[in-house]
């Protein structure tokens, strides 16, 4: 009964609106900002590694590092693998254009937390709770947007990150789940209460070494079939638009589960990477504006393609049949997850393939879960509740319970609950960015003119006719 009302709420949320309303914004963004995402990659990579940093605020690097944190998660090798399973092999090609057109949006929603940053507890804090208040005057349309995102953030999205490590690990080790939540909880702890410049810290050295390992064994994998790649780039692309006779009749469900999937992984306007964009220590807001579009392509362009074609090389996947039954059965009796990444390495190092992508995948949730929990934190900053450090305290021991009980509930009621937080975020925060582009495009323009007279661009947000912004 309750997983009958759970999948309906989620089928709600995530209908063709919301697949819809995410192609447009991206597009839309694309557009207006110049298609900044192809012209100022050189940009991007050289703002990458400032290292600019305050008491208040970290370095670009490590909000980027935060913001990776949350962009590259279980999505990259379970999500990766369910959009195969649901949508065939085109189901790649959409996440690779959600992640173009999202990267613009990307930058809006970034741009934006800078802008309306604030000081609490002694450090920058922001995000889309921040600018909806400050910018578009909506009280309670920023409240909204802060309560929804600590209940996804700490209840229904950590569960799908703890859960699939569990999975993981028990696959590749066979240690209990009970086992593995305990271990996690216990980590995540002495991580969550050292404060947000203890996760910025974290964050900055596992986050470099999780994806280059990851994808460094994805570019071995990748030469040793180096014949193929033209040809697997291909079934993708037929399938994307319905060519390729075997999967012709899931075109709608290759968008579908592309976008659904590709927003999971890279978070493109779902709200969550302007808290941590907000968190930087720079002269402008459009710095970390780019620095945030260029993580989106990490994500998808780099580990999601990673994930995708080791997993299409070995053909270890499987395509379920909307009617019933399956279109390709690859891997009969296994379960849509991560096990197709496992099984995909383990045809090439069949000593490595289970525990590689276990490991790969600790990291890759458990820094996702640091960066929830600051997101969380940030939201309930923002409430700016009296006497809140009893709350941050209540919310860290909750935030622990609700990661240990992912562990032991059912993958599947996991990934379903995850879906409806990131679906209720996107819908308010994309909206949102949409209504307040105008700052952060003014900021853009601003930008570029700087730059054009050879100046390191700095922000003056009262000369720019931009309003409350306390910190510029």
């Amino acid at each position: 009964m309750i997983e009958s009302i759970i999948t309906t709420i989620n089928s709600l949320i995530w209908s063709n609106a919301l697949i819809i309303l995410c192609l447009a914004a991206g597009i839309y963004f694309s557009v207006i900002t110049g298609f900044l995402q192809i012209t100022h990659v050189k940009e991007m990579l050289k703002l990458l590694f400032k290292t600019e940093s305050s008491k208040k605020g970290v370095s670009s690097f490590q909000a980027f590092s935060i913001a990776i944190a949350g962009r590259v998660g279980t999505g990259n090798i379970a999500g990766v693998a369910t959009a195969i399973a649901m949508g065939g092999p085109g189901a790649i090609f959409w996440m690779w254009v959600i992640a173009f057109l999202g990267s613009a949006s990307a930058f809006i929603e970034a741009t934006l937390g800078q802008i309306y940053k604030e000081v609490k507890d002694d450090q920058y804090r922001g995000g889309p709770a921040f600018y909806i208040e400050k910018g578009l005057h909506i009280k309670w349309y920023a409240m909204l947007f802060a309560i929804a995102t600590i209940l996804s953030t700490a209840v229904f999205l950590p569960g799908v990150q703890s859960n699939s490590i569990a999975t993981s690990s028990f696959n590749a080790f066979g240690i209990p789940l009970e086992y593995t939540g305990i271990f996690i909880s216990i980590l995540l702890a002495l991580i969550i209460f050292g404060g947000v410049k203890r996760i910025g810290k974290v964050a900055e050295i596992t986050v470099p070494f999780m994806a280059g390992a990851y994808i460094l064994m994805a570019v071995v994998i990748i030469l040793m079939n180096i014949s193929e790649v033209p040809s697997v780039l291909y079934l993708i692309i037929k399938s994307a638009f319905a060519v390729e006779p075997a999967f012709s009749g899931l075109f709608g469900m290759a968008i579908s589960w592309g976008v659904k999937r590709g927003i999971y992984s890279n978070e493109a306007g779902q709200g969550t990477a302007p808290h941590a964009a907000a968190a930087a220590e720079i002269s402008h807001p459009v710095k970390q504006g780019l620095v945030q579009a260029f993580s989106v392509y990490v994500d998808t362009l780099f580990v999601c393609t990673a994930t995708a074609l080791m997993i299409l090389f070995t053909g270890k996947y499987n395509v379920i049949n909307p009617q019933g039954g399956f279109i390709v059965e690859n891997l009969p009796g296994i379960a849509t997850g991560p096990a197709f990444t496992q099984l995909a390495i383990s045809h090439h190092f069949p000593l490595l393939g289970n525990p590689f992508v276990a490991i790969s995948l600790f990291f890759f949730a458990f820094t996702t879960l640091m960066a929830y929990y600051f997101i969380a934190e940030a939201n309930l900053s923002y409430l700016d509740i009296k006497n809140r450090k009893w709350l941050i305290w209540l919310l860290r021991i909750f935030f622990i319970i609700s990661v240990y009980y992912g562990t032991i509930k059912t993958a599947e009621i996991a990934w379903i609950i995850g879906d409806i937080g990131v679906g209720v975020m996107a819908w308010l925060n994309i909206i949102a960015i949409f209504l307040l582009r105008k700052p952060a495009l003014i900021a853009l323009k601003d930008y570029k003119m700087q730059k054009k007279k050879g100046l390191n661009p700095t922000f003056n947000a009262k000369e720019l006719g931009i309003k409350n912004t306390s910190e510029w």
